[in-house]
This record gives structure tokens, C-alpha cells and sequence, in this order.
């Protein structure tokens, strides 16, 4: 966990390639005004990543519950899914398979944010941001996989508490560092350089204080960020759950949605601005000329992890796990329609607003933290430190579910 006050930067010894932390420089991290630009798995690729403290392999104890279309959904899509979940410390894989739903499992030390491409994979995690990349050529499989993620670099960032990533027109790294308020970019040096951070933040130091959480971008450029309360004092967003989340225009330096509990997981999709608004349950999208937030469709569960699929969302939610979540508008509409939270991901038509397919996750598993679609993948693998794949008939258990709630 990072203590220093201002973002370090970090470089690379002579003498090890793994980064080191550099003594912070004053001034050296002042925000610079963003300016828009024109626009089981091999034992050597298990030893790449170190070991985490709390997370072993083997002992899983988590069900997953597909309902009866999602393996044909994910066939007629050509793609496999990905979630990760810190609290247990795994990134889950699935795709169709030959026969059967295939998954697997690989641990990590609080993974978190998921940003996937046409053949690599980022990962956040409690102190780097990593890529991996598909180490198959197309038609090649390993023990039954047909992507294989290894992985290829890692940003080593500290305690900077990263939620979401992205990559700018120019290739890098981008990152939501929550811990400094701040959206960031990585390089291949070790080097973190604040891009953007909120108006009424006045300084970069080592305090979350609006939980900044989210954000996109629009051609390679960080355009909209999502936070949970207006705060510049430390864990003052707290205060602010109910409804004092926001999401901003980062170009214009505009709030363009107000009044939200706890917003999460901005994406634009088909000229729209989609929002997870977790803390009621509601996935919509902003209006930005009457700047508010419009209702779409409501999910059993507190929602973060947000992706798009020709017609579908995809959309995870997790059950509310402990007092942060207690008094949120959530509590109400779960008391209201009758229902339990559902920890899982959810599979929304959005012509018809309908939840056409579901994967229910149970067990060990109590929260989701972020979802990626791995695209060409039918029976996709992760190496992670002591990873091994979870096939259907071993752990983690794969159960039928015969009927998909309709909201």
C-alpha cells in the first residue's frame, strides 16, 4: 500500500527488472491540463506472477449456474466472457466449449478492473496493472484451450487503488487511480502521469476522497468519469452514497448527471453514454442535453462491469455485502419487487429491455467486480500463480438453471 503523498514515480533498476519506487519529486506530478491531440497452466508462465497472500489455488467452492441458452448465446457470438472478483482474488473464464460450457480459473491478488482486446487481456490487481496476450495461433489448442493468456507486461503502480482502465489514441495505458483522485496514464518505464482529475480536487495525495471509479473514452481520449460524491476531504464520499454521485465531461469540465447512487462503469455505446447507477440497480443512459440520468432497465444486485455485444449489455451485479451498501436506494427496490440480489452476469436485450440469459454465481463468490468480453474465444484459459483450469466435472461446479428471471 502506497503512503507518500504524491504519486511516485517509478523507474527501472540497472540491476533487476522489476521496477522500484523513486523518491517523490515536488511538483514533479502537478496536474497537467489534458488537452484533446488529433485525433494448469506451463509452470514458467505460472512463476511470471508472484504468488498473492490470501489466494489458493485449488480451493475454490463457488457454483456457477448458466441458464439454459447462455452457452448457445456465447457460440452464436463468437466470444467467451471474463469476470473478476477481488474479494476471493480470481478471474473467471468461460466460453462455449466443443460440448459444454467450458471454464476457468486463475488467482490473482485482488483483481479487479478488466479491459480486453482482439488478442490480449489488462488486469488490475492491488499494486500493477498487467497484459496479457493470447500465446495460440488461431486453429492451435492447449489441453483443450483455444486461447491461452500469458502474460507479457506488468505496470508496476503501488497501492494507487486502480478501478478502470483504457487505452488512449496513442497506445498507452489509461487508469482510474481512485486512491489520488485522478485518471492516469501508464508507460512502459514505470512512470504514472496524471491526466485529469476533478474540479473541486485540489491536490494529488494518497486520500480517496470522491471515489472516482470509472470512466471512458471517445477516439483515444478520456471523455466522460464517473464518482461517488462531490468530496475533497478524505472518505468524503461516504457521505454521499445515497445520492450525490456524478458523472462528468472531462473535456468540458461539466456535470452532466447528477443525484446518482453510486455510479459506475460509463461506456459509450452506439452514440450513447451508458451508466450503472449500482446503488439503486438501474443500468440507463445519460441525456446530455437535459443532463440526467434515464432508466432502462432495473437488475437484482448492486452492478458494476458493463460491456456491449452487438444488440445485448452485459452487465454483472453482486450481492450487498457489508455496511457501505446499507440505507442505498438498492435495499428499497429489493424489498419492493420481492426479490433476493442476485451475484452473477447478466445477459440484457437492449431492443426489448429483457434479460435473456444469466450466469448465477454462488458460494464463495459474493461480489463482481468488472467483466470483459474475449472475443473468438470458445474455450479460453488465464496463467495466473498456480492457475489451474476448472473444466466442467471439476471445481468450480457448473449446474444447470432451468428458468432465467424476467424483470
Amino acid at each position: 500500500m502506497q503512503h507518500s503523498h504524491d504519486i511516485p514515480h517509478l523507474e527501472r533498476s540497472n540491476t533487476a527488472t522489476t521496477p522500484v519506487a523513486k523518491a517523490p519529486i515536488a511538483g514533479r506530478h502537478r496536474l497537467p491540463k489534458y488537452t484533446a491531440h488529433p485525433a494448469s497452466i506451463p509452470v514458467d508462465a505460472e512463476r511470471v506472477i508472484d504468488p498473492p497472500t490470501h489466494c489458493e489455488a485449488g480451493d475454490l467452492g463457488y457454483q456457477l449456474s448458466p441458464s439454459p441458452g447462455l452457452r448457445d448465446w456465447l457460440s452464436a457470438y463468437g466470444i467467451g466472457l471474463a469476470f473478476s472478483t477481488y474479494e476471493l482474488g480470481r478471474v473467471v473464464m468461460l466460453g462455449a466449449g466443443e460440448s459444454s460450457l467450458a471454464v476457468a480459473d486463475a488467482c490473482f491478488d485482488s483483481a479487479m478492473a478488466l479491459l480486453a482486446g482482439t488478442r490480449g487481456l489488462y488486469l488490475s490487481t492491488q499494486d500493477r496493472v498487467m497484459r496479457f496476450e493470447n500465446a495460440l495461433l488461431d486453429g492451435d489448442t492447449y489441453r483443450g484451450a483455444d486461447r491461452l493468456y500469458l502474460p507479457r507486461e506488468s505496470h508496476v503502480t503501488g497501492g494507487i487503488d486502480v478501478h478502470d482502465l483504457d487505452i488512449d489514441w496513442s497506445g498507452k495505458v489509461l487508469a482510474v487511480a481512485t486512491l489520488y483522485n485522478c485518471i492516469a496514464a501508464l508507460d512502459r518505464q514505470g512512470q504514472i502521469t496524471p491526466l485529469w482529475r476533478p474540479r473541486f480536487i485540489d491536490a494529488h495525495v494518497a486520500e480517496d476522497r470522491c471515489h472516482l471509479n470509472g470512466f471512458c473514452t471517445l477516439d483515444g481520449r478520456p471523455a466522460y468519469a464517473s464518482l461517488i460524491g462531490a468530496s475533497n476531504e478524505k472518505d468524503g464520499w461516504r457521505e454521499h452514497r445515497v445520492a450525490g454521485g456524478q458523472i462528468i465531461d472531462i473535456r468540458a469540465q461539466n456535470v452532466v448527471a447528477s443525484h446518482l447512487s453510486m455510479p459506475h462503469s460509463p461506456r459509450l455505446y452506439r452514440k450513447k453514454l451508458w451508466v450503472l447507477e449500482s446503488g439503486s440497480g438501474w443500468f440507463g443512459w445519460v441525456d446530455l442535453e437535459r443532463r440526467r440520468f434515464e432508466r432502462f432497465v432495473w437488475l437484482p444486485g448492486f452492478l458494476r462491469g458493463l460491456r456491449f455485444v452487438g444488440d445485448y449489455a452485459v452487465i454483472a451485479s453482486s450481492a450487498p455485502r457489508n455496511s457501505l451498501f446499507t440505507g442505498l436506494p438498492l435495499q428499497e427496490e429489493l424489498a419492493w419487487r420481492g426479490v433476493w440480489p442476485v451475484t452473477g452476469v447478466h445477459i440484457v436485450n437492449m431492443t426489448t429491455g429483457e434479460i435473456e440469459h444469466r450466469l448465477t454465481v454462488s458460494g464463495t463468490v459474493r461480489e463482481i467486480y468488472d467483466i470483459a468480453i474475449l472475443p473468438g474465444a470458445v474455450a479460453p484459459r488465464l496463467a495466473g500463480p498456480g492457475a489451474e483450469a476448472a473444466m466442467l466435472g471439476g471445481e468450480p461446479t457448473v449446474s444447470a438453471q432451468a428458468d432465467v428471471a424476467r424483470q
